[in-house]
């Protein structure tokens, strides 16, 4: 299976992202989006398939969100897009591309709807345990 993680190496739950992937027995292929942005074009059409606005991609926590003014709702998704191209941080991750679709990945868990079964468990790095010792996804209360 072919799949994509728009990564930061940063981010514990584009960690998570990526274990769950590799716990599916997928190696993907790794793109540090900060170091490799997406083009204009393929970030549009990332959020077009994940069935997102530009806005609700947009990350505001440790981003130039604010001084940049970007919580203005008459910003259109071409000024959103804008912005990120600029300043890639604006960009919310992981992004996962997959035969299945293309999702924004948080919480992590999200990507399982994007992989072949798990084959094994998976406890994330907070401890949380999301996949059983026998592949199994673990209800969440």
């Amino acid at each position: 299976m072919d799949v994509i993680i728009y990564h930061n190496p940063d981010c514990g739950t584009s960690r998570n992202t990526l274990g769950l992937i590799r716990n599916a027995g997928v190696e993907p292929h790794i793109i540090e989006y900060l170091k490799t942005p997406p083009s204009r074009a393929l970030l549009s059409q990332l959020i077009e398939r994940a069935g997102l606005s530009a806005r609700s991609i947009l990350r505001e926590i440790g981003t130039p969100y604010a001084d940049l003014a970007l919580a203005d709702p008459e910003l259109t998704d071409d000024a959103l897009l804008d912005a990120m191209m600029a300043h890639p941080i604006l960009i919310n991750r992981p992004l996962v591309v997959s035969p299945k679709g293309v999702k924004l990945c948080r919480p992590s868990e999200a990507v399982l709807d994007l992989l072949p079964l798990q084959r094994g468990e998976f406890v994330k790095e907070d401890g949380g345990r999301v996949i059983d010792e026998h592949g199994r996804r673990v209800a969440t209360a």
